[in-house]
């Protein structure tokens, strides 16, 4: 369980960027104030140093504000409290406001001073059907009903984070609006936790959200337990994985245990085509290419010891870090588990539903930012990171216009993040020392961008 002495850590970004001020006793940002901060770097460029000032006078707002999300978490499709409290304040810095947006979805518009081109940037709002098991003071006591069942509710994946530090960038970036080369379009996503066709990022995008403007480019970022507090970790190509869904029923014919030969028994047939799959990976796509996985994470057959069932049900996941092998990978599936099947006398359906596409960061577009990265990453330099199997829908937006996604390390330091609970676990810990780089980290792609960077 995370202690509450772990909220003090958050004392160690702020000294470069000015001391936070005590917000009132009923205040969630005043609960634990920081002291000591580690150094920032340094801004390079006069337009760096107006950001790092901004980015300190916002930082106790986003302080409340992720705090407020923490202990006021919303499940997808829900987050109609977060959607309000994110439309009200980019109406108070005059934006253009849209509500409504593929279902909760928020988007606002900053047009600057000076013409130029468009730039979005994304946040996402859902929380979890997770019970939370820290001792924070502003930890989730939401309950829920999903699925049928009742669980409790949080924000076990950072999107607190997320949400405070683009309604932070807002903020920096209206303020200077006069001098802004071209427009900024934020993003404010429901439902990134469903994935698949159903995802928030497709709602979005079907309902206009890349439209009226049009982005030319869009950037997102996601707090990850596995780098260490503000690291900024990202790579050109394949980061995240695509990830579809994997459905396959097995029908023999049924009889009695004791006369397996009276009928075809599906349950040794699926064994087999468990085991057949995972030669897919190992003997029939080239890995020297990219990593892939094929998991088969349920099986469901039968309801007596003695009864040779009519049919199993299985289901699982596929990864890949590439279009053409993911494509690949679905052949080579289907043709396996319907071969296997048909010879023991069975039959197999198989069903691929795809889900997330690769979350593919734009190598021109990557080479681009870099110093930017570079600039606002405390070390001074940004990481190139492994590509990850998990997934995320922002790569719809990808599919739309060039992106890129960066991750932001978030575990305490002096704690190996090998040990640390992982992003959707109960017991979840975000560093919030990882803030006001998140906040100037999104403000500064967005204006780099804009200024042509090279």
């Amino acid at each position: 369980m995370m202690k509450l002495e772990s909220v003090r850590s958050f004392s160690r970004a702020l000294g470069a960027v000015g001391a936070l001020a005590v917000a009132g006793a009923g205040s969630l940002a005043a609960q634990r104030r920081p002291t000591n901060p580690p150094r920032i770097a340094p801004a390079s460029t006069p337009v760096a140093g107006d950001i790092d000032r901004r980015v300190a006078a916002v930082l106790p707002k986003v302080v409340d504000w992720r705090r407020d999300f923490h202990q006021h978490p919303e499940l997808s499709w829900q987050e109609t409290r977060t959607a309000g409290i994110v439309a009200a304040h980019l109406k108070a810095l005059g934006l253009e406001v849209r509500t409504g947006v593929g279902g909760t979805g928020v988007v606002g518009v900053l047009r600057g001073g000076k013409p130029g081109s468009v730039v979005a940037l994304r946040a996402d709002m859902d929380a979890l059907p997770v019970t939370e098991e820290s001792d924070l003071p502003f930890k989730s006591t939401v309950r829920a009903t999903y699925n049928g069942q009742e669980t409790g509710v949080m924000h076990a994946c950072g999107h607190d984070m997320h949400v405070a530090m683009l309604m932070g960038a807002a903020e920096v970036l209206a303020g200077m609006k006069a001098d802004l080369p071209g427009t900024v379009v934020f993003l404010f996503q429901p439902a990134e936790e469903t994935g698949g066709e159903a995802s928030g990022a497709a709602a979005m995008i079907a309902a206009g959200a890349l439209a009226n403007p049009t982005p030319n480019a869009v950037f997102g970022l996601h707090v990850f337990s596995n780098y260490p507090v503000n690291a900024v970790v990202t790579r050109p190509g394949g980061l995240m994985a695509s990830s579809d869904i994997l459905s396959i029923v097995v029908r023999g014919r049924q009889t009695h245990g004791a006369l397996p030969w009276g009928g075809v028994d599906p349950i040794v047939a699926a064994s087999q085509v468990v085991l057949g799959l995972q030669t897919v990976v190992s003997r029939q796509v080239e890995l020297t290419r990219s990593p892939a996985v094929v998991t088969i994470g349920s099986m469901h057959g039968g309801i007596r010891f003695n009864i040779i069932p009519d049919s199993v049900a299985m289901s699982g996941t596929i990864r890949a870090f590439d279009g053409n092998q993911q494509t690949l990978i679905h052949e080579r599936v289907t043709r396996t588990a319907e071969q296997i099947a048909a010879s023991a006398g069975a039959t197999a359906t198989v069903r691929i539903e795809r889900g997330n596409p690769v979350t593919y960061n734009d190598p021109a577009l990557y080479e681009r930012m870099r110093p930017t990265l570079q600039r606002v990453a405390p070390s001074g330099r940004d990481s190139i990171g492994d590509p990850t199997t998990t997934a995320e829908d922002f790569s719809r937006y990808q599919q739309k216009v060039p992106g890129l996604f960066i991750f932001l390390g978030i575990t305490p330091p002096g704690t190996d993040p090998a040990k640390i609970a992982s992003n959707h676990s109960p017991r979840f810990f975000a560093d919030e020392a990882a803030l006001p780089t998140g906040v100037k980290l999104l403000s500064s792609l967005a204006v780099d961008y804009l200024n042509g960077a090279r």
